[in-house]
C-alpha cells in the first residue's frame, strides 16, 4: 500500500530502467490513446496501436484487429466463435465487424485466453445475447471475485455476471463447436496465471493470446501470476502442437508460423539462462541491463528496461522453482 505522498520503490526503479520508445506514432492517436487509457485504467496503451481491419485467413476464420486484442472469429451461416472478445469501449465496434461475416454476429461461443481487459472487453454484450463463454478456471475466478491492481493500488471489481465464462478448464479440454473440433489447453504461467491456447485441429489455427508476442514487447504479468519460466514452457508447448503449416494468432500482429514461434522460444530461453545466473549473484533489474542482457537476440525491445524489471520480479517470485540456491 502507498500514500498519496510517496512512490513504493518498484515504481522508481521501473521508471529508472525505461528507455525512450522507438516507434512513432500519429499524434491525434496518441492523444486519444492517453485520454481512453486514463478512462480504462489497466487498460495496455498498446490496444490502439492497430488499425481496425477484418482480415481473412483460412475457410471461415477471419482476424479482427484494433480493438483492442485479436479477436479470432469463425463465422458460418450457423453462428460464429470468438477467441476473445476485445477491449472495454470498442463491443460496438466489434459487433459491426462481426455482422459483416456469416453468421450475421450471432455469437455462440466465445473462449477467452486469459483475463486482462483487452481480452474480455465485449463479454458482457455476448454472454447476456446468450452465448456460451469458455476459459481457464483461473480466469474465472479473477472476473467473478475482481482482482488487486499493484500499480494502482486498488482492486479492480468483479465483472458483471453476464460477463463470466460459463464453462472452464484446468488443464485440457476437447469440444465440437459448429462441426470444428477445438482442442482448449492450459500454458502455465507464460503471461497470467489464467492463459490457455485454443487449437482448431481442423484448421490448425491456434489462438495464443499473449503467450506468443511477435510485434510488441513481450509482457509477464508476474503481480498476476505470469513469469519468465512459464513463458519458456508454453512456448516449447506451442511447438510441440503445431507444425510448419500451423497459424498462430496472437493478441497483437499477425498471424505467425512455427519457424515465428521458434525464435522467440529460443530468445526467451536465452534470457532465461542469463537472467536466472544473474539472479543468483544478486544483481537487480537495472544491472541486469548494463550488464548486457537484452544484447545480441534475435529482435530489439522497445522498452528493455520495463520489461527486465517484470523479468526480476518474476524470477524472484518463482526463485524456488529456480534454484535451491537461491534464497
Amino acid at each position: 500500500m502507498t500514500s498519496n505522498d510517496s512512490k513504493p520503490a518498484h515504481v522508481s526503479e521501473a521508471a529508472t530502467l525505461r528507455a525512450p520508445r522507438t516507434k512513432r506514432r500519429a499524434v491525434l492517436l496518441a492523444g486519444f490513446g492517453a485520454l481512453l487509457a486514463g478512462l480504462l485504467p489497466g487498460w495496455p496503451r498498446r490496444a490502439l496501436s492497430a488499425e481496425r481491419a477484418v482480415t481473412g485467413l483460412r475457410g471461415p476464420f477471419s482476424l479482427v484487429s484494433g480493438l483492442g486484442g485479436n479477436v479470432l472469429v469463425r463465422a458460418t451461416a450457423e453462428g460464429q466463435t470468438l477467441v476473445d472478445s476485445g477491449a472495454p469501449g470498442e463491443t460496438r465496434a466489434l459487433v459491426e465487424a462481426l455482422e459483416s461475416l456469416p453468421g450475421g454476429g450471432r455469437v455462440d461461443t466465445v473462449i477467452n485466453t486469459h483475463w486482462h481487459l483487452d481480452q474480455i472487453g465485449g463479454n458482457e454484450t455476448f454472454g447476456a445475447r446468450g452465448a456460451t463463454i469458455v476459459a481457464h478456471e483461473k480466469t474465472r475466478f479473477r472476473l467473478t471475485h475482481g482482482y488487486y491492481l499493484r500499480d494502482e493500488d486498488r482492486y479492480r471489481e468483479p465483472v458483471p455476471t453476464a460477463a463470466r465464462p460459463t464453462e472452464t478448464l484446468r488443464d485440457r479440454r476437447t469440444l465440437e463447436l459448429g462441426g470444428e473440433n477445438v482442442e482448449i489447453g492450459y500454458l502455465i504461467e507464460a503471461h497470467t496465471d489464467g492463459d490457455v491456447y485454443v487449437h482448431f485441429t481442423d484448421a490448425d489455427i491456434i489462438a495464443v493470446g499473449d503467450a506468443v508476442s511477435p510485434l510488441v514487447d513481450p509482457e509477464l504479468d508476474w503481480f498476476g501470476g505470469g513469469w519468465l519460466g512459464g513463458r519458456v514452457d508454453s512456448l516449447a508447448r506451442l511447438l510441440e502442437i503445431g507444425d510448419d503449416a500451423t497459424l498462430y494468432v496472437p493478441s497483437y500482429g499477425p498471424a505467425v508460423r512455427r519457424k515465428d514461434v521458434a525464435v522467440e522460444h529460443e530468445m526467451m530461453l536465452t534470457l532465461f539462462e542469463r537472467t536466472t545466473e544473474l539472479l543468483r549473484q544478486g544483481y537487480s533489474a537495472a544491472e541486469m541491463l548494463d550488464a548486457g542482457v537484452m544484447d545480441d537476440l534475435a529482435r530489439r525491445f522497445d522498452d528493455p528496461g520495463k520489461f527486465l524489471y517484470d523479468v526480476h520480479q518474476s524470477l524472484w517470485a518463482h526463485h524456488n522453482k529456480i534454484s535451491h540456491d537461491i534464497v
